[in-house]
């Protein structure tokens, strides 16, 4: 029973992994800003730096309609947060021009800035069938995408956020310009630790951001250890006629059957990138549960039920602050799936 609860506490501490192939769509008329997701790239390693750094590839198009550019980029969080906070002003050409004061400085561009160092940004979208305008050595573009970008840090692993505006850079004067148009705008990108060109990148790696990297292994280990005790502790509450240790048994067959969701989630994401996002909902919503049924028997003890009482005496007040820590938790949850935006970078439990 020790075992089974380490093994609930240690699982809790983890977080739900998050989807790495990004397909959507932007409606110019609508947004001037689009975000579009953030990710860790690990740490690139001198010796082995094609395979090791990090790479963003994929397509970005329209639907025909618009004869505008725009712009795509790819920013660490140094260069994003000042961009970010920019892209709020009401005079779009001013907003343009501030967002991107500070990375013209360093930003590569074959017409306006070729000294720079920094491979940020893309014009979008894309020619039909043909590689960005920007890709100005189409042998690097990964085959079958239009982009691609690749990602090194040889200091620490780091977190990067990619967006669309409607913004573009005047060949002419090199000032940026807000784009008056309408369009709707496809991409359809992959974000991967790892060279997608070889298939010697390690399995529960390579579609993984940093932060989430061997959480399918610790699915697994998990999953096979509750595997194991479970059962055993079926087989010890089977003559048992008090409430707690049925409690506590239905408290770890939920946690295991959503960490079984949990992993299957997992390692279908480490294959093909996407993974089954309602298979996660599902899991993190049993794990919830699990959560506030060990709760009630840890307010019972707390109680004296079972060890110096035979009634619990306070009903009504210790379920009311069960239900209570119950529906916050529930809360939580979906509030940090729906409301909470990815840029805040904040945990709400």
């Amino acid at each position: 029973m020790i075992g089974i609860v380490t093994l609930t506490i240690f699982l809790h501490s983890f977080l739900s992994v998050e989807l790495l192939r990004i397909q959507g769509t932007w409606d110019t008329g609508q947004q001037f800003f689009h975000f579009i997701t953030k990710f860790g790239f690990q740490k690139t390693l001198l010796q082995n730096q094609l395979e090791t750094q990090g790479y963003v590839f994929g397509n970005i198009s329209s639907d025909g309609h618009g004869s505008k550019t725009y712009t795509f980029a790819l920013l660490d969080r140094g260069y994003f947060l000042g961009y970010y906070g920019n892209s709020s002003l009401i005079d779009r050409n001013k907003a343009c021009q501030t967002m991107f004061y500070k990375i013209d400085s360093i930003a590569y561009d074959s017409t306006c800035n070729d000294e720079g160092k920094e491979d940020f940004l893309r014009k979008v979208p894309c020619p039909v069938s043909e590689v960005c305008v920007d890709e100005d050595q189409p042998n690097n573009v990964i085959p079958g995408s239009q982009l691609t970008f690749a990602v090194q840090d040889l200091i620490q692993p780091r977190f990067w956020y990619l967006s669309l505006v409607a913004c573009t850079r005047n060949s002419t004067t090199c000032q940026w310009e807000a784009v008056k148009d309408n369009a709707t705008i496809n991409y359809d990108l992959w974000l991967v630790n790892g060279n997608p060109r070889t298939s010697s990148h390690p399995t529960f790696d390579y579609h993984f951001s940093v932060e989430m990297q061997g959480i399918a292994e610790i699915y697994l280990v998990c999953f096979a250890c509750y595997g194991f005790l479970a059962p055993l502790q079926l087989y010890a509450i089977w003559r048992q006629k008090h409430a707690i240790p049925k409690l506590f048994t239905a408290s770890i067959l939920f946690v295991t059957t959503g960490l079984f969701f949990n992993m299957v989630q997992a390692i279908e994401f480490a294959g093909d990138g996407t993974g089954i996002d309602g298979l996660q909902i599902l899991g993190d919503i049993l794990d919830i549960l699990s959560q506030a049924l060990f709760m009630l028997v840890l307010l019972l003890l707390a109680k004296g039920w079972a060890i110096t009482k035979t009634e619990v005496t306070n009903k009504f007040v210790l379920f009311s602050v069960w239900t209570i820590y119950g529906i916050v938790h529930i809360l939580l949850y979906f509030w940090d799936r729906i409301e909470v935006a990815v840029i805040e970078n904040i945990n709400p439990y």
